[in-house]
């Protein structure tokens, strides 16, 4: 197997970086001594358990699904490692309760929110389709300031510093470059398959979905919305899916938005970060033997 064609992903954690191949998943984190911490663990998809979650659209649900436990499982390893030396350590239900509130709050946010402003402009407009498109722009438009707002953050840039180290690393990989932080230094910190684009794209797949709907009673367009969002998710896992698989000018178009994100949601990383990154992604990769 030709180093090129394995597919990764990865994510950016608190001081650290997780990356995924198949079904290995490792968690690299700094501590506060200056030694990386490195998790492994096996990890059977949706997929490998049923073929029928294998299926396009299903096997867009399930990796969302699959990317939400991974991604709090290695937040609260992150969070363990990396705040060893603080006074008052996360309690063990303490995570999962903030992953919870900032799953509800997101859903408020860009679900709740916009469909709700909107019914004041009601009686200026009545056209079902207008309406939503207006939904759909001003969903984008907070969408689009909360990722502005938040990358001021020291601490959020931080992360987002890692997020360029862990698309370093991953495109160092693709490239056949034998990996380490001099080589993984040279390459861009944007990817198609970045996480960012996705949002992105589940942005606009909600616009066009949505609008099929007309407008009902408030309540209704709130249950209707939230009932949807798997289908809007394996929707835009199969366009990112197209434009990552595919090099030609309209993959490059529906790929450009997500890559412009993405120079909010990535930071150039130190060599320091670089070498995390590094050491997650080798802790995935198959053995010689097991390529052979």
């Amino acid at each position: 197997m030709a180093q090129e064609k394995l597919q990764v992903g990865g994510q950016a954690v608190i001081e650290g970086v997780m990356m995924r191949h198949r079904s290995r998943v490792a968690i690299a984190v700094r501590q506060p001594e200056g030694s990386i911490a490195v998790h492994e663990q096996s990890f059977r998809s949706f997929g490998d358990r049923w073929p029928v979650f294998r299926l396009p659209l299903l096997r867009g649900m399930a990796a969302f699904v699959e990317a939400l436990v991974l991604g709090l499982n290695a937040i609260s390893f992150s969070a363990g490692e990396a705040l060893a030396e603080e006074e008052e350590e996360l309690k063990g239900w303490e995570l999962p309760l903030t992953m919870v509130v900032s799953l509800t709050a997101g859903v408020a946010l860009f679900i709740l929110l916009p469909t709700y402003l909107m019914r004041f402009m009601r009686h200026l407009v009545e056209l079902p389709l207008l309406l939503n498109l207006g939904e759909g722009l001003l969903r984008l438009l907070i969408f689009l300031s909360y990722v502005f707002f938040i990358s001021r953050w020291k601490e959020v840039g931080r992360i987002f510093q890692y997020h360029g180290a862990e698309h370093k690393a991953i495109a160092c990989l693709e490239a056949g470059q034998p990996l380490s932080v001099d080589n993984a230094r040279a390459f861009s910190t944007l990817h198609r398959r970045c996480g960012t684009n996705f949002l992105l794209i589940v942005m606009v797949t909600s616009i066009v979905l949505f609008s099929f709907f007309g407008w009902p009673v408030l309540w209704q367009r709130i249950l209707l919305r939230l009932a949807l969002l798997p289908l809007v998710a394996g929707l835009s896992y199969e366009v990112i899916r197209m434009a990552a698989a595919r090099e030609n000018w309209l993959t490059a178009l529906v790929s450009r938005p997500g890559l412009w994100l993405q120079r909010l949601t990535t930071q150039g990383p130190a060599d320091d970060q670089l070498e995390v990154a590094v050491a997650a992604l080798k802790a995935v990769l198959p053995t010689e033997t097991e390529v052979k």
